[in-house]
């Protein structure tokens, strides 16, 4: 579905600071955009969480490494996976990129750091017997670089310079999604509508048992293990005019499309947009669900105190908002595309299956002889507790046992859970 991330060594040698910030500084040849972002929201249920952290750096001491994260996490069945997820999926995500990587690599290695850090997130609240759960969309924005990834129906849009509005996630929604239909029921799961006296089906679709709506989330152990938290990943480079992201629970979405949630807050700075987009939704819908919205503008240097204008006429490049990135010439081709305003998409990848998100490892990726991590925790084993992911079973040896990624033996677990092979054994309380 997507392009392939490189894989990168899990053990490194050390790099000076020196070495790595000289990296940094040489590598930035565009001028950092300003990001200005506000909140609003309002509560019905009190289960609407959210994070906006902008001084994360990927060399700790050296601002000019700095990148922002923006989430929103819309929890059910309690607050306990929201707020947990807020409190631990950052740091997840980062514990699951090799260091010593500059800027180009770090942001090619995200992806699949995003995949280890949900699933350890959900792996370690589902430790606690909870059966809250939680939709997350997650943004890393680092420069003219967007990274989201989402479990469940939050959402986040982008508005470029014209007027072209973009779903940066997919909805996870049993109801719209065919293909997570077909997932959860291949997995074990049944998917139905709830029955009433008579035997009338009334509502959306849901997974029985529990109920739920989604197919993916964080948490929900009370569902099944076919309900998983291995996101939608999608990165996106915008050309140097930026760019609005509008990040929000459903409570917005269920009243808005993407394209009225736009438009109708172009011309308003981040903080009075957010309000206005809860407003709008407000207004017609009611509050009948926690409504919270994010509002991330991503302003070039030249222009950092003016949000986006109202849209001009499209022109014949609107067809072009998205380009695939060619890997020859990619240089020029980044420069011909900013400068027409073109948002290139970088990375795309939907897959439930946890091996294709996780890809291969060569054995020269295993440094330190004897010792291997797992992929997903990430915690050291020795060689002969370490279980591909490409591995057919717990019990089995794969065709390739020297090749990575590696699983310790709970993790393995949990993806043969996740895939229908096997309960998760984790006990309710």
């Amino acid at each position: 579905m997507g392009s392939t991330v490189e894989r990168h060594r899990h053990h490194h040698d050390l790099v000076p600071l020196a070495a790595l910030i000289s990296r940094e500084m040489r590598s930035e040849k565009m001028e950092k955009p300003t990001v200005r972002y506000g909140h609003a929201a309002q509560s019905r249920k009190g289960e609407d969480y959210f994070l906006m952290k902008t001084d994360c750096q990927r060399v700790q001491g050296n601002p000019s490494s700095s990148f922002s994260v923006f989430a929103i996490f819309d929890g059910h069945n309690g607050n306990a996976a929201a707020t947990f997820s807020r409190d631990h999926l950052l740091n997840h995500v980062l514990s699951a990129i090799p260091r010593a990587l500059g800027r180009d690599e770090w942001l090619q290695a995200l992806p699949r750091a995003l995949v280890a850090g949900f699933v350890k997130t959900d792996k370690e609240f589902q430790s606690k017997g909870q059966t809250s759960g939680t939709t997350v969309t997650f943004v890393i924005v680092d420069r003219w670089t967007v990274t989201v990834a989402s479990v469940g129906d939050s959402r986040c849009i982008l508005d470029t310079q014209g007027g072209a509005v973009t779903d940066l996630t997919v909805d996870h929604r049993l109801e719209e999604n065919i293909a997570e239909r077909e997932r959860v029921t291949a997995s074990g799961g049944e998917v139905g509508r709830l029955s009433i006296v008579g035997g009338v089906e009334i509502g959306p679709l849901r997974c029985w048992p529990g109920g739920l709506c989604l197919s993916r989330s964080i948490g929900d152990m009370d569902v099944g293990e076919f309900i998983v938290p291995i996101p939608y990943v999608k990165q996106v480079k915008l050309s140097n005019v930026g760019g609005r992201l509008i990040i929000a629970s459903d409570g917005i979405w269920d009243a808005l499309s993407s394209e009225k949630a736009a438009k109708s807050c172009r011309g308003l700075p981040a903080e009075l947009a957010a309000r206005q987009v809860v407003k709008e939704a407000l207004r017609t819908r009611g509050l009948k669900d926690d409504t919270t919205c994010i509002v991330v503008d991503i302003i070039p240097p030249d222009n950092s105190v003016q949000p986006l204008p109202p849209p001009k006429k499209q022109n014949k490049f609107r067809a072009l908002l998205f380009r695939k990135k060619s890997q020859d010439s990619a240089t020029k081709l980044s420069k011909k595309l900013s400068a027409v305003g073109i948002v290139e998409q970088l990375f795309e990848e939907g897959s439930a299956m946890l091996a294709e998100r996780l890809g291969n490892d060569e054995p020269s990726d295993q440094t330190t002889p004897g010792l291997f991590m797992c992929a997903v925790c990430p915690v050291d084993l020795a060689a002969s507790e370490g279980i591909s992911v490409h591995a057919g079973s717990i019990f089995s040896t794969s065709s390739k046992p020297w090749q990575g990624p590696f699983l310790c033996a709970d993790c393995r677990n949990k993806k043969d859970a996740m895939e229908g092979k096997r309960p998760s054994g984790v006990k309710v309380v």
